[in-house]
């Protein structure tokens, strides 16, 4: 696809998309809305102004990363993002297009997430086996937790309290306030390869090597088990009430209901797809029970669980959706795609 064709769905009057080179790794919005940044298997950060969305030509592109970089998340700083790469570098980029290295390692740095509220802000990155835990300014190394083996996943708990890790044959919970540095272990045999945090903390769920999803409830540690699935689960994201999990890994959206006892016990509830065509990636919308579904043949949809209406927001798109996020208002929806291709789409009038 070129930037002359064009794409079917809400893209067409509410949004511009660009091709660039290479992969796209992710995307992520910053904290204060106003910029949304999409990575490169290159190395490459790009970057939009939302004051800017549909003029492609002034998207910034900085190269960040020497190799790819494989992750993406918003500052603690509202107004830019912090990147990890296969250099071993953790990187912030601030609105700017500045870099600046906060951490070197000699392994991949895969993973990293943010807690910020009015009190407390913190930056988490994982390398290989390494687990670091840094201050909002992310120059300060304040713990760095050990694994048996590499973390395959991070994510914080809904209070900065807690940081779950995936690895092989379970996940590891740190407490980051505790001086003591010994984790809750939450076993489970086999390869665990992602993971997603309950918006509560009542479930820590993992993807697993095998085409299934496990869990623990957090207050008593029992065990979860969600299956079915023809292939890996590479995408998971929670409603923000916590009622439903949704995920990727099937021709259609598979929903976990989180409500009434479920998931154990109730079947999921399957979402529209696209045709055949794998989903690959999902992203709940931040406030709003609305689902953002990537596929395979470059579908992008929004769909609402309740009643089940569907909006396309992305036909004839190019190469497998890789990369799906909101913005923290849900005014913009961003993409991309194996192929290259990045969009935005404005939802704030949609």
């Amino acid at each position: 696809m070129t930037e002359n064709q064009t794409m079917r769905g809400l893209i067409e009057k509410r949004g511009a998309f660009r091709v660039v080179e290479g992969h796209i790794t992710g995307c992520a919005a910053s904290r204060d809305n106003q910029r949304f940044a999409f990575t490169t298997a290159e190395g490459d950060v790009i970057i939009a102004h939302r004051g800017d969305l549909t003029d492609t030509a002034s998207w910034r592109t900085y190269a960040v990363h020497d190799g790819a970089t494989l992750c993406i998340t918003p500052d603690t700083d509202p107004q830019g993002f912090l990147t990890g790469g296969d250099d071993g570098r953790l990187c912030r980029v601030d609105m700017h297009g500045e870099i600046e290295e906060l951490g070197k390692s000699r392994r991949w740095v895969e993973h990293v997430t943010t807690y910020v509220d009015a009190k407390t802000a913190l930056i988490a990155s994982a390398a290989g086996k390494q687990l670091e835990l840094r201050d909002a300014t992310g120059r300060t190394l304040l713990k760095t937790f050990e694994h048996p083996t590499s973390v395959s996943g991070i994510a914080f708990d809904n209070k900065g309290k807690r940081l779950g890790a995936s690895h092989y044959n379970g996940a590891s919970l740190w407490y980051t306030q505790s001086k003591s540095d010994n984790p809750r272990l939450l076993e489970w045999k086999g390869s665990h390869i992602g993971i997603a945090m309950h918006p509560q903390g009542e479930a820590l769920i993992t993807a697993m090597q095998d085409n299934d999803l496990h869990g623990w409830r957090l207050s008593d540690g029992h065990n979860i088990r969600m299956s079915g699935y023809p292939t890996k689960v590479r995408s998971m994201s929670f409603s923000s009430n916590g009622k439903w999990l949704a995920t990727s890994g099937a021709d259609v959206v598979v929903m976990w209901p989180f409500f009434g006892g479920g998931p154990m016990g109730k079947p999921p509830q399957e979402l529209a797809g696209a045709g055949g065509a794998l989903c690959t990636q999902v992203a709940f919308h931040p406030t709003q029970e609305v689902v953002a579904a990537g596929f395979a043949d470059g579908t992008v949809l929004m769909i609402e669980p309740a009643t089940q209406r569907v909006l396309p927001v992305v036909l004839d798109g190019s190469g497998s959706i890789s990369a799906l996020a909101y913005s923290a208002d849900g005014c913009t929806l961003g993409f991309g795609t194996e192929e290259g291709l990045i969009g935005l789409v404005d939802l704030a009038s949609a």
